[in-house]
């Protein structure tokens, strides 16, 4: 499903129109990502499942191209662990 489906999806379930649905996501999305930026780092939608911040270490990669290795820097990353009502509905 892309973004374009979704919000026709979210106008129709809550009977408004696109452009009020698209704001919708739009601001959930942003205060995710705002919620995600913080040093906490969590967002928990009970049943739907919860997104977190974690910090990736640095390591040593190879290139697989060339075979030669690189080092790849530290960094932060997003992961997704879905919830009890979720998990039981996929």
């Amino acid at each position: 499903m892309t973004k374009t489906e979704l919000i026709e999806q979210m106008a129709k379930d809550a009977g408004t129109s696109k452009a009020t649905a698209g704001a919708s996501l739009d601001s959930f999305m942003a205060n995710v990502t705002k919620a995600l930026k913080g040093k906490d780092g969590k967002v928990t939608l009970v049943g739907f499942g919860t997104f977190a911040k974690v910090r990736r270490k640095a390591r040593k990669g190879r290139n697989p191209q060339t075979g030669e290795p690189i080092k790849i820097k530290a960094r932060n990353a997003v992961t997704f662990k879905a919830g009890k009502k979720l998990k039981e509905a996929v």
